[in-house]
């Protein structure tokens, strides 16, 4: 439908500059890159919105699982620690047996013969002491490593976790910064039909018809391009934003026989005027610029009233930081 869109406007663009075939082309084909280029951001920043909600996740289950870990730990040292004594006994008891053979060995043969059995018994008792022994401090060697590499691997995730945080409040800040630099720059223009706000991580300034257009026209009204001009203006020094113009109409069709064919065709004409009085005069890169039409397909309030429909037939300038600093971060 969106290349339907753009082929509509420079068909509209060709009929009335005489555009020549190639001329045509390269405008198609730009116009269709920037629309996958935005549709790319908003897909990776959404993505990026869902692995910063994993990340915190598996931070959480790891915290958990150190905790355990830590845990574990202490009741293996308090094994160690007991069968430390027990080893420690069992050695004083074979020093006993071994003082207690010697004076028996003047004995008969058979208490000899017990005793030896009783030493034969504890010696095996030992052994398998010392085995477990070794076996348990084997294990705690082993869960010790594991630890480490857990906490190792848990504050890698913290640095890259707090990186990603500076880095989306740092482009809160901007977003903020910028909002407040447009709304001082057409604070004249309050309560007449335009507003800014801040969502999505990006800045909305909505200008409704009445502050741009004529009824069905696409010529902005001198007072309108006075506020797109101051708009320009702060564009100009922030270089790092990109731009979005939205035409929208309403649902009542174009009369027939109009210079435009329908309302996709008179929402995409209106938003390439905004881009035209942006662009005169004024240092912005083109680049930065792409526009669309959403025809009535995108309302702000559905209901089929006048007053609906006049809110609906608005233009929107939609800015967003660009968002370089953050996807090297992802790639690594």
């Amino acid at each position: 439908m969106m290349k339907n869109i753009f082929l509509l406007l420079l068909l509209a663009i060709s009929t009335v500059s005489c555009v020549p075939p190639t001329k045509f082309k390269s405008l198609q084909a730009e116009s269709l890159t920037c629309q996958e280029k935005n549709e790319m951001l908003k897909t990776q920043l959404d993505q990026l919105e869902v692995e910063n909600r994993e990340v915190k996740a598996r931070l959480t289950m790891a915290e958990k699982s150190l905790a355990r870990a830590a845990q574990d730990t202490l009741t293996w040292q308090a094994e160690v620690g007991r069968l430390t004594r027990i080893n420690h006994q069992l050695t004083n008891d074979n020093h006993d047996l071994e003082e207690a053979r010697q004076a028996l060995l003047k004995g008969s043969e058979s208490e000899i013969r017990r005793l030896m059995d009783e030493l034969q018994l504890a010696q095996k008792d030992l052994q398998k002491r010392e085995n477990e022994l070794n076996k348990l401090s084997t294990d705690v060697t082993s869960r010790k490593n594991e630890l480490d590499r857990v906490q190792l691997e848990l504050s890698e995730r913290n640095r890259r976790l707090a990186e990603l945080e500076q880095i989306l409040e740092k482009q809160e800040s901007v977003l903020a910064t910028l909002k407040k630099k447009v709304t001082d720059a057409l604070l004249g223009f309050e309560n007449q039909g335009l507003t800014v706000s801040q969502k999505n991580g990006k800045v909305y300034v909505s200008l409704e018809e009445k502050l741009l257009f004529g009824s069905g026209s696409t010529v902005v009204d001198p007072k309108g391009a006075i506020a797109i001009k101051n708009l320009a203006k702060v564009l100009e020094q922030n270089p790092d934003i990109n731009v979005m113009i939205e035409g929208h109409t309403d649902d009542v069709p174009v009369i027939s026989g109009s210079a435009y064919k329908d309302n996709w065709d008179l929402s995409v004409l209106r938003a390439t005027s905004i881009v035209r009085i942006l662009l005169e005069g004024s240092s912005i890169q083109p680049q930065r610029l792409t526009t669309a039409g959403r025809s009535q397909y995108q309302p702000v309030e559905a209901a089929k009233t006048a007053e609906a429909r006049q809110k609906n037939r608005r233009t929107e300038i939609i800015l967003s930081p660009k968002l370089d600093e953050l996807y090297k971060l992802v790639d690594q």
